[in-house]
């Protein structure tokens, strides 16, 4: 077939008359609009993940005197017992987070997709939740619940049963923590895969007399397999190169992980740059790594579609007697998840000093951390800032990520993976050395946009361009390519395509993506703290700065704030969403 390929109406057969002059004119309109939004969003991708990178590159192999050597590596991770710790601490942070991250979230997505389990709204609350509360946020509220001294269940288990068991000041806390923050995005993958996935096959297998977990293992999970590795790519690579939880919970107890390393090494005056880029290049290299692995795993995504030209919903499963088994496991997770953290968050925020839970501590009840806030022209600018920024950078990053999942999904070309790498390698570059990278990159050029909010909109819209990659591809995955012909073959361009039958089918992931990436955004600090000028704070910065001035109270006080701020964003756009005809995430 031509190059033109299925985008341009067939030609006739051997023999017969070729096309009309008029219809070569207007395939050939189409073929060329369609190269030009792909050529132009490849283009943009390049300039913005490729500069960074061999900034970062370049930082991390050339010294300051101008010679080649990797005296960055032997100075970031020198040979000795405490490296070696580091190192296996970041791997068993890494990988332990990302197993309990998608048991948890995969789970839940597949009873509240597939099952009659009670509470099922409950479990929507519960995964959306927690998306909206920082991890700046989310780990002082873990460290008020579990620490050995102040937190609220070692008090309670060491009254009922004298002993203090937990710990977040460990590796195993930090896997906890970060477990429960990285769930939702598993169950918003996963969820929107199980609901796509076409029942038939799985009926077809209980007729042959297969059961329950047969049919599960060997039919179910095969069709949303490249839901399950590119969720699993995500909260992997979330969990090597996340900053703020490693900080708050492992450096209190000494557990380094290589991120924590580099905070360290930005502590030091003179920053040493080429250290820090050897960090860099080390996690962008196991990340690199990762994307092989879950690419080998998650099979052909060409081959993967199960939405066929039919309606159809899937059967939810009866799960009889360990049905109010189930309700307990969704009413527990919502809990720790979600209700514990948002009232301790709520409980210090009404406290000018944190005090346990008492009858005396009740009569200290103040709303002085709201009037302080509310007060503060600086705060409520930071929201301002940060709500713009998002809204951009958002909508920015999903339209880049759909035409570039649309040509790693539906193309042949060998550079397709290519550019899948091109934009997923935004996320395994730790934010602080982008933010550095980003730095230096506009502070060199003539453009006036260090210090202004433009330059948070660039990093925002690259560092989370993986996600909406995902969120694109695993939603183009499960759409059969027969359908797009179809159109095509019927004279429809690709733009029409896209437009009345891909994307309409494809939103409730594309969708998902956009609502996650408007939510990280409001949480981004890593990149954040570095680009920032004086009044031009956004909100995580401004927790930041809190934090590290001992304001605690005024900190839970812009948490509950933001958390409320968020929550009703995402309600609107959900209801916006359902009124398009979309199915909720």
């Amino acid at each position: 077939m031509s190059q033109q390929s299925l985008l341009d109406a067939p030609s006739a057969g051997a023999g017969g008359p070729g096309p009309r002059p008029a219809a070569r004119t207007t395939r050939g309109r189409r073929f060329r609009g369609r190269n030009a939004v792909v050529l132009t969003v490849v283009v943009l991708l390049a300039y913005l993940v490729l500069v960074p990178v061999a900034f970062l590159l370049w930082k991390t192999f050339v010294a300051d005197d101008g010679s080649v050597n990797l005296g960055g590596f032997t100075r970031a991770l020198p040979n000795t017992r405490d490296t070696w710790s580091m190192v296996g601490n970041t791997f068993a942070f890494a990988l332990g987070s990302t197993v309990l991250s998608m048991a948890i979230g995969s789970v839940f997505a597949f009873l509240s997709a597939r099952t009659d389990t009670p509470l099922r709204k409950l479990l929507d609350l519960a995964a959306m939740v927690p998306l909206v509360i920082p991890a700046i946020l989310y780990a002082p509220a873990w460290i008020y619940l579990g620490s050995k001294n102040i937190g609220l269940l070692n008090n309670l288990s060491d009254t009922l049963f004298h002993i203090r068991p937990f710990d977040v000041y460990s590796v195993w806390g930090m896997i906890w923590v970060q477990s429960l923050h990285s769930a939702p995005i598993v169950f918003l993958l996963m969820a929107s895969a199980f609901r796509a996935s076409d029942p038939s096959m799985e009926e077809a297998g209980r007729v042959a007399g297969l059961g329950r977990w047969r049919t599960l293992v060997g039919i179910t999970l095969p069709m949303v397999k490249p839901a399950l590795a590119g969720s699993a790519l995500i909260v992997f690579v979330q969990a090597l190169e996340v900053f703020e939880i490693p900080v708050f919970l492992g450096l209190p107890g000494n557990h380094y992980v290589l991120t924590s390393r580099l905070y360290f090494l930005y502590q030091q005056y003179p920053v040493d740059y080429q250290a820090v880029g050897a960090i860099g290049f080390g996690l962008l290299v196991i990340a690199g790594v990762g994307v092989w692995l879950a690419g080998r795993a998650g099979g052909s995504l060409r081959e993967s579609g199960s939405i066929s030209g039919k309606a159809f919903r899937p059967r939810r499963e009866k799960l009889g007697r360990v049905r109010p088994l189930a309700g307990l496991l969704v009413a527990v997770y919502f809990v720790l998840a979600v209700a514990l953290p948002l009232l301790i968050l709520v409980w210090s925020s009404l406290l000018k000093t944190y005090e346990q839970p008492s009858a005396d501590a009740f009569g200290k009840l103040t709303f002085t951390n709201y009037r302080d806030l509310f007060g503060s022209s600086p705060i409520v600018a930071s929201f301002e800032h940060t709500l713009v920024v998002a809204l951009v950078a958002a909508t920015a990053a999903m339209f880049l990520s759909t035409v570039a999942s649309w040509v790693v999904v539906r193309t042949n070309g060998r550079a397709r993976r290519l550019l899948d790498m091109l934009a997923f390698s935004p996320l395994v570059v730790p934010g602080l050395v982008f933010g550095v990278a980003l730095a230096v990159v506009y502070l060199r050029t003539t453009l006036p946009i260090y210090g202004t909010l433009v330059i948070l909109m660039i990093a925002y819209t690259t560092r989370f361009l993986p996600y909406g990659m995902r969120y694109a591809g695993a939603a183009f995955a499960t759409v059969s390519k027969e359908l797009e012909e179809s159109a095509q073959v019927s004279g429809a361009g690709w733009g029409t395509t896209m437009r009345k039958v891909l994307l309409p089918l494809a939103a409730p992931g594309v969708i998902g993506g956009w609502v996650y990436i408007l939510i990280v955004c409001f949480r981004e600090l890593q990149s954040s703290i570095l680009l920032y000028s004086p009044g031009k704070e956004v909100v995580s910065v401004t927790i930041f700065q809190q934090y590290q001035d001992g304001k605690d109270d005024l900190v839970s006080a812009i948490g509950v704030v933001l958390v409320l701020v968020l929550t009703l964003l995402v309600l609107a756009f959900q209801g916006i969403a359902s009124r398009r005809g979309v199915r909720n995430q």
